[in-house]
């Protein structure tokens, strides 16, 4: 899915008219999707995506549950659950709706529109503008695309949420941003609608005066 640059085209964003029939696949990301994240590593320095390498060592524990040394956690652990309290990967993305994002039809695909919203809503790894294009792609895609893209998703919010204690400030500033976004997509679609509504009342005016 990633042609695109290679051919010099440049993707569609947020608000440019999508074609009868949604957008091409190979135009949903302008680079080639990261990896999924590990959930320990060996180095020292930190990664790419500005999370930490090498902190490897237990999940956060259940909110509600005291964590201690006993059950594997160092003081740098101890010292970001507290920071963060109630907070564990996702909680931020959970808050949100899907009000106002409508999937496009896909007579061609079965599956459970809502979920597929919320498992792409939730993802950190994805820009604003690449799930915008992944959305109206969605009559392009194949049953096994749609299939995979779900699975690829829900690895990534399992594999996020097993990291260490020591990701959780980094994760929750990351869920922060990508839910903005989020909330940006649903008022760019509230407005699209205004303007196509204006749009039709326009028409409507114009053939009642013969124009």
């Amino acid at each position: 899915m990633a042609d695109d640059q290679t051919a010099g085209v440049t993707p569609p964003r947020p608000g440019d008219p999508v074609p009868q029939g949604g957008i091409d696949p190979t135009q949903v990301f302008a680079s080639p999707p990261p990896p999924p994240p590990q959930s320990g590593g060996t180095g020292d320095g930190d990664g790419d995506d500005g999370m930490p390498a090498g902190s490897s060592g237990p999940p956060p524990p259940p909110v509600g549950t005291a964590a201690t040394k006993e059950m594997g956690y160092d003081d740098e652990d101890l010292k970001i659950l507290a920071e963060v309290g109630n907070y564990r990967f996702g909680t931020i993305a959970d808050a949100l709706t899907n009000d106002n994002i409508t999937v496009p039809a896909h007579p061609e695909t079965t599956f459970d529109e809502q979920g597929f919203l919320i498992a792409l809503r939730g993802s950190i790894s994805l820009t604003r503008d690449e799930k915008w294009r992944i959305i109206q792609a969605i009559p392009k895609l194949s049953q096994f695309q749609i299939d995979e893209l779900v699975r690829i998703l829900t690895e990534e919010k399992q594999k996020f949420s097993e990291l260490s204690p020591k990701h959780l400030k980094q994760l929750m500033l990351l869920e922060k941003k990508h839910t903005e976004d989020w909330k940006d997509l649903q008022s760019l679609a509230v407005q699209n609608v205004a303007k196509e509504q204006e749009s039709a009342q326009a028409d409507e005016i114009r053939k009642q005066l013969g124009l």
